[in-house]
């Protein structure tokens, strides 16, 4: 009786606070509207037409042989990527764990590789694969005299995809390898057991859902990429690219919604398996931290050739990304290598290039801090609040992790340039910078609301309370208490979503108009034409902004972070 008691002055009391229930009205209208609405535009384009409901339209788009093939193509690419990255992602999480490493220089290596991927856009490595092993690739045409290599298909996309998602992978299995307690281990070698024994025999068993999770990850961004197939894809077609050519070359929108569908089902189940069931279970098996460090391996016979491979893959992917500025420099790729910087003039002067750093440039910016904010204060309800509505604004929040951004653009012109919102503020959205800040925080909000959710269940339920017992609001107490307390993870999510928005291309090709030009959608169009001097010269410009903004977060971090003595005073 106490307890239910209890549960309603709770409840009372949470209801009083008009701020707090203002916010969650305010999220629920916007994470109805443009995320739930756009896809259930497309499921509404793909079973209802003139005739009423029907499944005429995926009986047309299944009947397309194209498309059949997009999907076996897709599905293929997509778990050999996942079981690469996982592979090598394990290779690199072992060596930097287990293996005593003689210099910083290895790590310092381990830590370039995993944030490459961050800061650089989607299709770098393929642009490198083209100029390194295509037909006037530097190592295909003058170290090995092959003249006749194509790099475009099924093994371009699969190399690329790799090379780009391993290290998500190598992030996810090293703390999970971090928390594996060396006791376990070591009481297998007291018996006897060889090292390869005890890892297969206990390391392994204990990281296998994690090897699972980091698999469906890889598998979900592999089936979901559209950048990297649309350039070093040629005529093997994948669900992207041909969700990307139903709609902008057979204008074709109700076919391409239910092939959207189909895609978006598949990254749906597969997102389903990670987040509720391997996630969970990963977690179980490997519960706290490990009890006291590691006795690192240092048998030259098991260190030696480990670190030889791993600093070979490491050293081969810089290089393919090196490979960028140097494109931008020479006057033309496999066959004039003289240095000149006339690439980067015409991007100024010919191309427009001002132009289009300067609208992706504002864009993403106003988007990051809207993003970090929203992030924090969904994390801050997750966490901190209970009420009816917290189960959907947690899931539909998270959804948009599972929606390739293809799926979400052709969401976005369906419901906003006709279906339910013909007239008024919201049709008139499409076509405008601010649809596009919307989709860049959409794709965003993932991300920033786990970085918030584990940093708040970090912190004690009681330094809130005794602010609200002082008479402080909701709104009073996220910003003076909560806020400063989690600082370290919205600057995070800030740059993250700066970053991420800056350098997004599968959702806003589909939605940027004449009017906006946006760097990624340059890069991929002069690509496309072949055009590599120009396409490197852009990626060049956009990989120092981004790493520049990764710099200034942890500069920031350091002098005004949690840890900092700022912090401390």
């Amino acid at each position: 009786m106490a307890k239910k008691q209890g549960a309603m002055l709770e409840r009372k009391k949470f209801y009083s606070d008009p701020v707090m229930v203002t916010t969650i009205a305010v999220l629920i209208v916007f994470l109805t509207l443009f995320i739930l609405y756009p896809l259930a535009i497309l499921l509404v384009d793909s079973f209802i037409t003139e005739e009423g409901i029907s499944l005429s339209v995926f009986k047309r788009v299944m009947g397309m042989s194209n498309f059949r093939r997009a999907i076996g193509n897709t599905l293929k690419v997509g778990f050999l990527v996942g079981i690469a990255s996982a592979l090598i992602g394990l290779l690199f999480a072992y060596v930097e764990v287990y293996v005593r490493l003689k210099t910083g220089f290895m790590k310092g290596l381990f830590q370039v590789v995993s944030m490459l991927p961050v800061v650089s856009p989607p299709f770098v490595l393929s642009l490198s694969m083209i100029m390194l092993f295509g037909k006037s690739g530097i190592i295909t045409r003058y170290l090995l005299h092959i003249y006749d290599n194509s790099v475009y298909g099924f093994w371009g996309i699969a190399t690329v995809q790799t090379l780009t998602f391993f290290p998500v992978c190598y992030m996810m299995l090293k703390g999970l390898l971090k928390n594996i307690d060396p006791s376990l281990e070591e009481a297998a070698r007291d018996m006897g057991a060889s090292r390869w024994r005890v890892f297969t025999t206990v390391t392994l068993p204990l990281i296998l859902p994690g090897l699972g999770n980091a698999f469906l990850v890889t598998f979900i961004e592999s089936i979901a990429d559209f950048a990297n197939p649309m350039i070093i894809g040629g005529s093997y077609d994948t669900l992207a690219t041909t969700i990307y050519l139903q709609i902008t070359g057979a204008y074709d929108k109700e076919g391409a919604s239910a092939m959207a569908v189909v895609l978006l089902l598949i990254t749906l189940l597969m997102f389903i398996v990670q987040k509720y069931y391997l996630e969970a279970k990963s977690t179980a098996t490997l519960s706290g931290k490990a009890s006291r460090e590691r006795m690192l391996i240092m048998d030259r016979s098991v260190t030696l050739p480990l670190t030889i491979l791993c600093s070979l893959l490491a050293v081969f992917v810089i290089g393919m990304y090196i490979c960028v500025p140097f494109g931008a420099l020479f006057k033309t790729w496999g066959y004039d290598f003289h240095l000149t910087g006339k690439w980067f003039v015409q991007v100024f002067k010919k191309y427009k290039g001002l132009k289009a750093f300067k609208d992706s440039f504002v864009l993403s910016l106003i988007a990051s801090p809207i993003t970090a904010f929203l992030s924090m204060i969904i994390s801050y309800l997750v966490v901190k609040r209970s009420f009816k509505s917290k189960g959907f604004i947690e899931a539909v929040s998270m959804l948009a992790m599972a929606v390739p951004g293809t799926v979400l653009g052709i969401g976005y012109i369906r419901g906003y340039s006709s279906g339910v919102f013909r007239t008024g503020f919201l049709q008139g959205l499409y076509g405008t910078g601010a649809l596009l800040v919307i989709v860049f925080i959409v794709r965003s909000l993932p991300t920033g609301t786990r970085s918030g959710i584990s940093a708040l269940r970090q912190i004690d339920r009681s330094i809130e309370e005794s602010a609200y017992d002082m008479g402080a609001d909701s709104f009073k107490v996220f910003m003076t208490v909560t806020l400063p307390l989690i600082k370290d993870s919205f600057l995070s999510g800030l740059v993250t979503a700066f970053v991420r928005s800056i350098t997004a291309i599968s959702a806003i090709i589909l939605l940027v108009t004449p009017q906006y030009l946006l760097i990624t959608v340059q890069i991929n169009e002069f690509a496309e034409k072949g055009a590599y001097g120009i396409a490197c010269a852009f990626a060049t410009i956009l990989i120092l902004i981004t790493y520049g903004a990764v710099l200034l977060m942890n500069i920031l971090i350091k002098h005004f972070g949690t840890g900092s003595s700022a912090g401390r005073e």
